[in-house]
């Protein structure tokens, strides 16, 4: 049995009916003032060896004179590579983050001369669903799990030092695999440097410095908003990897206020949605509204006329924003 990561998954959009959004309320993602696209933004921070995530999120509320930040998903001090921060109200996206899939490189020491064939097979020993134990030094209870690795690909070594890069679900401690793989080998091996590559939708060439961040305030308070505007990334980027679902204007506050979205209310929606997954709910105009518990699959959505399509996880969108029609 295999498993694919979520930034493989291929959709298309399946039309259920058709209405023309009104001007008057909402706006693009983009045209939101620059203090709204702040409380509804995040930026995704390449992390320097040394701080801590939390000192690093700590870091960015500060420079931006937040009430409160998120990261998506906690790297060791000496780890680098892709954080996500989200920024005052996209907070609340926080666990989609969590939930998608990493990407890392590693650097993998063996405690003996390892030969290419015997560290590749190895490796591939762990791709698939495996059991793991979360290491003594880690911030999650020691329970055992089982944990997703989509891919493991091979790139060099030189009989001690080996470097690979590996495609896994939220959760996998790189530590620990390169601790079973040099079980396996029976010579033993440990992790000797890791940088993040991916996490779910946010890229390692995406990711921005604290000096980048720094520079863009300094920008913004000499009146130029675009470098920060290029810098910050609107919340609905947090959720490119959920199905979507387009629901109409006079749908949208019935959702703010935690109300389930019946059939009636959708107006386009992307294939793959399975009952029981996470959803995100959109605007037309491409805002997002909620994460949301799919109730219906895809085919479902588009046979019926009536019925409960969707439940409220997490509303994002604040009420009062489009009217209120009930």
């Amino acid at each position: 049995m295999s498993k694919r990561p979520a930034w493989e998954a291929q959709r298309e959009v399946r039309v259920k009916a058709e209405e023309e959004p009104s001007d008057r309320y909402g706006c693009s993602p983009d045209k939101r003032p620059l203090s709204q696209y702040i409380r509804f933004g995040l930026v995704v921070i390449d992390k320097v060896p040394g701080p801590t995530s939390h000192e690093v999120a700590s870091w960015v509320k500060k420079l931006l004179e937040l009430d409160k930040v998120g990261h998506g998903g906690t790297l060791d001090p000496k780890v680098t590579g892709v954080l996500p921060v989200t920024l005052q109200d996209s907070t609340k996206v926080v666990q989609a983050l969590l939930e998608a899939g990493k990407e890392y490189v590693c650097v993998m020491r063996t405690h003996e001369d390892a030969t290419e064939k015997r560290v590749r097979e190895a490796l591939s020993l762990f791709v698939g669903e495996i059991f793991q134990r979360p290491p003594l030094r880690s911030s999650v209870s020691r329970r055992l799990r089982t944990r997703w690795i989509y891919g493991v690909d091979y790139l060099e070594g030189d009989g001690r030092n080996w470097l690979f890069k590996v495609s896994c679900e939220s959760g996998t401690y790189i530590r620990k695999l390169c601790f079973d793989v040099g079980e396996v080998l029976g010579c033993g091996a440990h992790m000797q440097e890791l940088r993040r590559t991916r996490s779910g939708p946010f890229l390692e060439e995406e990711a921005v410095t604290m000096y980048d961040l720094t520079d863009a305030l300094d920008r913004r308070d000499e009146g130029d908003e675009a470098p920060l505007r290029k810098l910050i990334r609107p919340v609905e980027d947090a959720v490119a990897l959920l199905p979507k679902i387009w629901i109409r204007d006079s749908a949208v506050e019935a959702v703010c206020n935690g109300a389930q979205l019946a059939v009636p209310g959708v107006l386009r929606y992307e294939t793959g949605i399975e009952a029981g997954s996470h959803v995100a709910a959109m605007t037309q105009k491409g805002e997002l509204v909620a994460i949301m518990k799919a109730e219906m699959a895809s085919g479902k959505i588009q046979a019926e006329a009536h019925g409960i399509v969707a439940s409220s996880i997490r509303v994002i969108m604040p009420m009062g924003v489009y009217p209120k029609t009930w």
